[in-house]
């Protein structure tokens, strides 16, 4: 007995401005509304409250299972008869946990019975339910012929992945996922059920596309759908360089991806990924991603290695270099995915216990090769010496006629449409276990730093919202900029509660 007693006592302090008779007649109401739920106590919330992110540890009013729009909007009503914020829950691969509230005591509305998927064939469009994850949906158009842009993770929910953004390898012929959305439904915060569209609530639609979660809980998505490349493959390029060396790989990557016409063509998706060298002072350099056009190029040679070869001239013959695959686009995904089946049924959750940042580099304002340098040189000191387990990610975003850069500024929520490449800054423990290393913290801070202060003061830089972070200051402008001021005006108009509440959303 005493054991569980000290079991129970984080979650019954979590609830202190909770009293009792909130949460009895909140169990209650969802009891009469035959709607699906864990509390505090019962035998499966601990596992589902369980965060991607071990860093965090919060504990939720309650976790709801809707199936239907109609039971979500009975929930959103209850939370707010009950004066609780309420969040959905898709994925939940929130990186600091914003799918359980980011705080005690929040309502959630869990979304993943919504797994229906309807496809089109005469219109190419496709209605996916809100609770669908990126590896079964691309099994499933895949069998149809189509596909969508996004990342390449089978287990991330559809949802939010959409809500914030959205970028894969194809993104640049296709743009980001949120780019391919032409309808949502949803559920308002006076648990209205609507639908929107260009044309139907146009203001909510704009949000919705950048800011999802903080207006309403997205029960389906109508998305256009693209035909799948009649070839692809994943590539992969790797060295070991001196911090020097790495600094100036960077930066012949940066002028590649900015030359025209014999830059990066759209059908090319790729990043640099950078981590530990193996002494100190070394970088381990990566050039990976999936080419999705011909296999040769016209004069029979080669399609990969005639398209980067402006940038692997410049460098030193890789340590290593692969190709993988069959050809097809379905291959190419499962090994993007690490994974020979993208089905998600039964599959366990992981979990890591990481921090994370992002800044989004502009085409207009490159980086400096000061900047690069001292980046490289941070890597190859203090990231070498550091106790925590890390990556760089360096995603091609821009370069010619990249579709993401080519939407109108105006047309989303979603600001950043002119970045050439999206860098996420990863540490975590190398179990994956908590605690968060030591030192994990400076670490990314000060490479993030490093880059800042290297640069004009006027860098008109930005952040990623998938990757997001709540320990920024400024994270009004990064990630949503001038468009900021119009999202509150919509949020006064939808939300004038503030019932989806939580560290990162548009505020009142």
């Amino acid at each position: 007995m005493p054991q569980i007693t000290c079991l129970l006592v984080p979650v019954l302090l979590s609830f202190i401005l909770l009293t009792r008779s909130v949460i009895a007649d909140l169990r209650s109401d969802l009891a009469a509304a035959n709607i699906s739920n864990v509390f505090p106590g019962d035998s499966g919330y601990a596992k589902a409250s369980e965060p991607f992110n071990l860093r965090f540890d919060y504990h939720p009013a309650a976790i709801t299972f809707p199936s239907s729009p109609q039971e979500v909007s009975a929930v959103v009503k209850l939370g707010s008869d009950h004066n609780l914020n309420i969040v959905p829950r898709g994925g939940g691969h929130s990186y600091i946990a914003n799918g359980l509230g980011g705080k005690n005591g929040t309502l959630i509305v869990d979304i993943n019975r919504f797994n229906n998927i309807q496809i089109n064939p005469s219109s190419n469009t496709t209605i996916i339910g809100a609770g669908n994850r990126l590896g079964d949906i691309v099994q499933i158009l895949n069998q149809k012929g189509r596909a969508l842009p996004h990342g390449t993770c089978p287990y991330v929910g559809i949802a939010g992945h959409t809500a914030l953004g959205g970028f894969g390898f194809t993104s640049r012929f296709w743009g980001l996922a949120l780019d391919a959305v032409i309808a949502i439904d949803a559920v308002l915060a006076d648990g209205k059920i609507v639908k929107a569209t260009e044309s139907i609530h146009p203001d909510l639609f704009w949000a919705m596309r950048g800011a999802a979660p903080s207006f309403a809980i997205i029960t389906s998505f109508e998305f256009k759908t693209f035909p799948v490349p009649p070839h692809a493959v994943v590539f992969s390029y790797i060295w070991q360089l001196t911090y020097q060396q790495a600094s100036l790989a960077l930066l012949d990557f940066q002028s590649y991806a900015l030359s025209k016409p014999n830059g990066p063509p759209t059908h090319l998706g790729g990043e640099i990924l950078l981590k530990r060298g193996m002494t100190r002072g070394s970088v381990y350099f990566e050039l990976t991603g999936a080419w999705y056009g011909p296999a040769s190029d016209n004069d029979g040679n080669d399609a990969i290695n005639s398209t980067l070869s402006a940038f692997l001239s410049r460098l030193p013959e890789p340590v290593q270099q692969s190709r993988s695959g069959n050809g097809s686009y379905i291959d190419s995904a499962c090994v993007l995915g690490g994974h020979a089946d993208l089905s998600t049924s039964g599959a366990l959750e992981s979990h890591n216990t990481f921090y994370a940042k992002s800044i989004m580099i502009p085409e207009d304002q490159p980086l400096l090769e000061q900047a690069s340098v001292e980046f490289m040189r941070r890597l190859g000191s203090e990231g070498f010496d550091s106790e925590a387990d890390w990556y760089v990610q360096i995603e091609l975003w821009g370069g010619a006629e990249s579709k993401i850069n080519s939407i109108p500024i105006e047309s989303t929520a979603f600001l950043r449409r002119n970045t050439l490449f999206t860098m996420q800054l990863y540490a975590s423990s190398f179990d994956t276990n908590p605690p968060f290393p030591k030192g994990g913290f400076k670490l990314l801070d000060g490479l993030v730093d490093t880059l800042t202060s290297n640069m004009p003061k006027n860098w008109d830089y930005g952040a990623y919202t998938d990757y997001i972070d709540r320990r920024l200051d400024n994270w009004r402008t990064l990630y949503y900029g001038k468009n900021y001021k119009r999202l509150e005006t919509i949020k006064r108009q939808v939300d004038p509660k503030n019932i989806f509440k939580f560290p990162t959303s548009i505020e009142l």
